[in-house]
């Protein structure tokens, strides 16, 4: 009886394993963001794959403009990009005549070959200069290097315990030389890159301009399938690396290890309605600063301009105020709006800017502002967003403004702009 009673315990708790391991296969994998978009909008997996292939020649182009110095002496991975995009180009679907002019624009304008003198070029220049190899073999072999001498303590360690207290302290430095050495290095080249940025540029401006026109033809080839499609450009963020394309909204822009990253999305057409974004989808068009997204903290230093006094989106006069304790909200705010870039840049927008009429940190200090971006919120009132410049103190702070003293102000925000 007991056995009985055994075998159908193990039976059952075997079931319910197997029931779980099917449960378990069964699961769908999570689908990404593409996959999302395409289902919503009943696209073609083949349409989804063309933009993803010109996206990713266009940041390459983009990115090799800009900073040509971090291809020098990195062969094999040039190579794979330029194997990757001749192969995306040779790949893209349909028979439009749209991208039969790409392939051909690509090989007329004997792109492949600007990209190799370019990198021959500056692998000179750095030569000249006393650069031989890459940033990331340097570092390799001089960890190397140093890991070697290591060994010797270690030894000595072993076959005498009794000098081991006199082994450590020599450990502990070898320990923290690689790093000393490699923050050395690595501040050696940024300031190598920063030094010779511009010669690169100035010396062989036709050959970049060529590259970046390219691009430009890409992303405008881009954003007209994307309209054809009848893809929200709301929803389709990318990365560049400058700011020399027409027909984009910059959305946000990072220093990242001394490179500076321009997030975009496509700007609609003049006349051109936007396209409205399906109710599944409404996640995906989140602002990215200042945001509530995984990868972005909540922002809490908000001025706005109150008692503004200016026209047509010139502003002549304010008082800055503190709107410290409504962070809550204005992130909200910013989170229901869309953005685009200003058509006029700071010095035209405030032209009497000075520590008289000033946008102040938290510490007190002048904020200097890098962007200006017009913020629509729910397409029902647009404003002002001013992003400063990191402070001496390591802060910084947005501004928000009215763009015309007679705008009429949403009751929902009067407690906001009002002062």
């Amino acid at each position: 009886m007991k056995n009985t009673e055994n075998d159908e315990r193990v039976n059952s708790e075997s079931s319910g394993t197997e029931e779980k391991k099917k449960k378990k296969l069964g699961k769908q994998p999570r689908k990404t963001q593409g996959q999302m978009i395409q289902e919503a909008l009943g696209l073609n997996e083949a349409d989804i794959k063309d933009i993803e292939k010109k996206l990713f020649i266009v940041r390459f182009l983009d990115f090799f403009s800009e900073e040509t110095l971090q291809f020098i002496f990195k062969d094999n991975t040039l190579n794979q990009y330029i194997k990757d995009t001749s192969t995306h180009l040779n790949t893209l679907g349909g028979e439009r005549e749209e991208d039969r002019l790409l392939k051909q624009g690509f090989e007329s304008k004997e792109i492949i070959d600007i990209i190799n003198k370019l990198k021959l070029k500056a692998e000179e220049l750095a030569i000249s200069k006393g650069v031989k190899t890459s940033v990331e073999k340097r570092l390799r072999k001089m960890s190397l290097l140093l890991m070697l001498p290591m060994f010797i303590p270690v030894v000595i360690s072993f076959i005498w315990p009794e000098l081991t207290y006199f082994v450590l302290p020599i450990l502990c430095v070898f320990c923290m030389a690689p790093q000393l050495i490699r923050s050395s290095v690595v501040k050696k080249w940024f300031a190598f890159k920063d030094e010779y940025k511009n010669q690169i540029y100035s010396d062989y401006r036709e050959d970049i301009m060529i590259l970046k026109n390219f691009a430009g033809e890409l992303l405008e080839n881009i954003r007209i399938r994307l309209i054809e499609l009848r893809v929200p450009l709301q929803l389709i963020k990318f990365v560049l690396h400058s700011q020399d394309y027409e027909n984009l909204n910059l959305i946000n822009q990072k220093n990242i290890k001394g490179t500076m990253q321009y997030i975009y999305t496509f700007e609609y057409p003049s006349g051109v309605e936007p396209i409205p974004v399906p109710q599944q989808l409404q996640q995906y068009q989140q602002p990215i600063i200042p945001g509530k997204g995984p990868a972005e903290k909540m922002e809490k230093n908000f001025i706005v301009l109150t008692n503004m006094k200016g026209r047509d989106g010139i502003i002549n006069y304010f008082e800055p105020a503190l709107r410290d304790k409504f962070a809550d909200k204005i992130n909200d705010i910013l989170n229901n709006s869309e953005f685009s870039k200003a058509p006029n840049d700071f010095a035209t927008i405030i032209p009497n800017y000075s520590e008289n009429m000033a946008i102040y940190c938290v510490c007190g200090e002048v904020a200097e502002i890098k962007s200006v971006q017009i913020s629509n919120w729910k397409n029902q009132f647009k404003f002002y967003l001013f992003e400063g410049k990191k402070c001496k103190c390591g802060d910084k702070v947005y501004a928000l403004s009215l763009m015309d003293e007679s705008a009429e102000i949403p009751d929902e925000l009067k407690d906001i702009f009002t002062s």
